[in-house]
């Protein structure tokens, strides 16, 4: 497949829960994450997801939010992955982080230079990765 997205995770989808207008997608990927993702239930319906089927994780790279203090806040964003700055790759404009989990995975962000700078992010340094449910698009293979 050839996508935009930054951020492309293969798995095994872990949980289906129809609701009446949205579905919601637990989605295994590699180094023991689940990812959550929101869709329509006619999109649900459409690509056949059940248990046990391999999927694909997308998520662009700009909807990806680094935080790196919570402050004693909570966030009501489903997927929250914290791990280390791999990379930061400065740009005119913007940067792209690279956030490695626990196990390898890497999730990319699309940060402002602005936030660069005010947060000092440099490789070494620990951050969290969080995008909404909705954000996350899912792939199966056509059938």
């Amino acid at each position: 497949m050839k996508t935009t997205a930054r951020n492309v995770l293969s798995g095994i989808v872990d949980a289906v829960t129809p609701g009446p207008v949205t579905t919601q997608v637990l989605v295994a990927v590699p180094g023991g994450h689940q990812v959550a993702a929101t869709m329509t239930t006619a999109a649900a319906e459409r690509l056949k997801l059940s248990a046990g089927n391999e999927a694909l994780v997308l998520i662009k790279s700009s909807a990806v939010v680094l935080v790196l203090d919570f402050a004693g806040y909570a966030l009501s964003a489903r997927n929250q992955f914290s791990g280390t700055i791999s990379r930061v790759e400065r740009g005119a404009v913007s940067s792209l982080i690279g956030l490695t989990l626990p196990g390898g995975t890497i999730l990319t962000a699309s940060v402002t230079n602005d936030a660069v700078d005010a947060l000092a992010l440099m490789v070494g340094m620990e951050a969290t990765a969080v995008f909404k449910a909705y954000s996350v698009m899912v792939a199966v293979a056509a059938q």
